[in-house]
């Protein structure tokens, strides 16, 4: 359903200006709304959906084709995408009506969405967190860019998707959202000083912070409740999951479940795929966002969250404490990796918005992951 003007503004729709009570932030919900309505910022070759816009970002879609490329690439300052896929592309698919994407085969597809920024106005992509959960290496590109996943200020253009499922195949379709954008006005990342003082106002975690440079979170590998499932392992040579089909596989059959157990730690074996979940619980304040950064490699060998987007009110409840985990999509690199209980695996940095957002995370926007603990993506039945 395309977004009317009721939906998009409300009865004071007119009286919106600029982009909100901050003069830098990332913008909320109904900001991107009212710019999609006067065809600002970002357009599209079709409507754009009530459910693409989520409380800080933009879910992009596929488009109706998608190149096989022989490796990833960049297109560098003076390329645009299109002139290095005419290098690299192997051979071009029809997904408009659905298509599988087999595993270890990279991918670039033209998004249905382009950007027509303005000065100061920059954009941040990231797998959408039921992406990342299926092992799904889902990056951004623009023309002329130097890096995934980043959209420079004033960027004019299309936008790409590269996509590369590395354990199971997928089915995809013209449409499909594998990625969420989210577009800032300025530089609004949060200080430590200024994280301490949030949570003093209203926790963050669940217990004391750790604070450095963000926001540390840590590995729970001892369960929860008597419950002794802690993680699950990715099967190798599963079948096919259709992107789009929610709650309708057994986990059985795509994953082995990794139980506590008495020295409280799992090997990581190399390549391998895991779903955790952080000792933490996690509470976002309805005018902030916070991202997953990448991992840092002194703290071991492994990759932790590949979609880091968490987005206001995600775990949040007035005068509670925080009620959300966060789940982490583990891959381990060339060597073997213990992992113990309360192991610092990632930090979260977080960034205030230029005004907060009529509806945030949760029930009422039909959110897959409030409350969560250590829970796979929407796309499979409970275990």
């Amino acid at each position: 359903m395309a977004l009317s003007e009721d939906t998009l503004f409300g009865e004071n729709a007119d009286d919106v200006r600029g982009y909100g009570r901050h003069s830098t932030g990332i913008l909320p919900s109904h900001i991107l709304k009212r710019e999609i309505r006067a065809k600002r910022l970002i357009v599209s070759t079709e409507d754009i959906c009530d459910g693409q816009v989520q409380p800080a970002s933009l879910d992009i879609r596929l488009g109706a084709v998608a190149h096989r490329v022989r490796a990833s690439f960049l297109p560098g300052p003076q390329s645009t995408v299109e002139d290095k896929l005419a290098r690299v592309s192997m051979h071009t698919i029809d997904i408009a009506e659905g298509a599988v994407l087999e595993a270890g085969c990279v991918y670039v597809i033209p998004l249905l969405e382009r950007l027509e920024l303005r000065d100061r106005i920059s954009g941040i992509a990231n797998p959408k967190s039921s992406t990342g959960r299926l092992d799904v290496f889902t990056r951004l590109i623009t023309d002329r860019a130097e890096a995934f996943d980043k959209v420079e200020a004033g960027y004019r253009g299309p936008l790409y998707a590269e996509i590369t499922p590395r354990t199971f195949p997928i089915l995809v379709r013209k449409g499909t959202r594998l990625n969420q954008l989210r577009l800032r006005h300025g530089s609004p990342l949060s200080s430590d000083a200024e994280l301490r003082r949030l949570h003093a106002a209203s926790p963050l975690v669940d217990h004391s912070p750790e604070i450095d440079n963000g926001l540390s979170l840590s590995v729970d590998l001892r369960g929860r409740d008597g419950d002794m499932l802690v993680g699950w392992r990715a099967k190798r040579h599963a079948a096919v999951i259709d992107i789009d089909r929610d709650r309708s596989l057994d986990p059985l059959d795509f994953w082995d479940p990794v139980h506590a157990r008495n020295e409280a730690s799992i090997v990581l074996d190399p390549e391998e795929f895991y779903i955790l979940v952080s000792r933490e619980a996690v509470a976002i304040p309805p005018d902030y966002a916070a991202e997953m950064v990448p991992f840092d490699p002194l703290v071991g060998e492994f990759r932790v969250h590949y979609a880091g987007f968490f987005d206001p009110g995600f775990g949040y409840e007035p005068g509670r404490t925080p009620s959300a985990r966060a789940v982490l999509e583990v891959r381990s690199r060339e060597v073997p990796f213990i992992l113990e209980h309360g192991q610092t695996i990632g930090r979260l940095v977080f960034e205030r918005l230029t005004d907060p957002p009529p509806e945030v995370y949760g029930q009422v926007i039909g959110s897959n992951y409030q409350r969560q603990g250590l829970k796979l993506s929407k796309h499979f039945r409970a275990a």
